[in-house]
């Protein structure tokens, strides 16, 4: 089964010479063979939440189909985040980290399970996925089912410590 999966990328600690850009582009040549026909938003740096006390991050979401199921795509998210130097193991939550990869839609799946919830659980509360998920909506790259739940999330809430810095390409 072909599922439409959108996914939040995020980076704000350097893995050998790469930066947080270069990681995320660079997560993108790994998702593009996962993912057929891959779009990608801008990229956007954007402040921590939930601990406060670490450098900016840099942000995007991509979307594409997957063959298989969210948890095949969750066990491919893992091995691309563990290929650039993430390790769960030794993290603090919520902090600094390398690669992060986030599973935020899959087709209109609903999900709930210790290993995986989807859509995001704190998706509508993110404007680091919120503001390149709309991006990616109302350019027309993707199309998600009712994406304007999104929309209206962002256009009520306004956009907070969200700044572009790179256009998709």
């Amino acid at each position: 089964m072909c599922e439409i999966a959108v996914l939040g990328l995020g980076t704000n600690k350097a893995f050998g010479s790469l930066s947080g850009q270069d990681l995320l582009a660079e997560a993108c040549k790994a998702l593009s063979l996962v993912l057929s026909g891959m779009k990608k938003s801008s990229v956007y740096r954007t402040k921590p939440m939930y601990v406060v006390d670490q450098p900016d991050f840099f942000n995007m979401v991509v979307a594409g189909e997957f063959e298989g199921s969210a948890a095949d795509l969750l066990l491919k998210i893992h091995e691309i985040e563990a290929q650039f130097g993430r390790n769960r193991a030794k993290e603090i939550r919520f902090g600094q980290r390398t690669l992060d990869i986030d599973i935020e839609l899959f087709g209109s799946q609903k999900i709930s399970s210790d290993s995986l919830e989807i859509p995001h659980p704190r998706l509508l509360e993110r404007d680091f996925v919120l503001v390149p998920l709309v991006e990616l909506l109302k350019n027309g790259a993707v199309s998600v089912p009712n994406s304007e739940i999104y929309i209206d999330a962002l256009a009520k809430r306004g956009v907070a410590n969200v700044e572009k810095i790179e256009a998709e390409k």
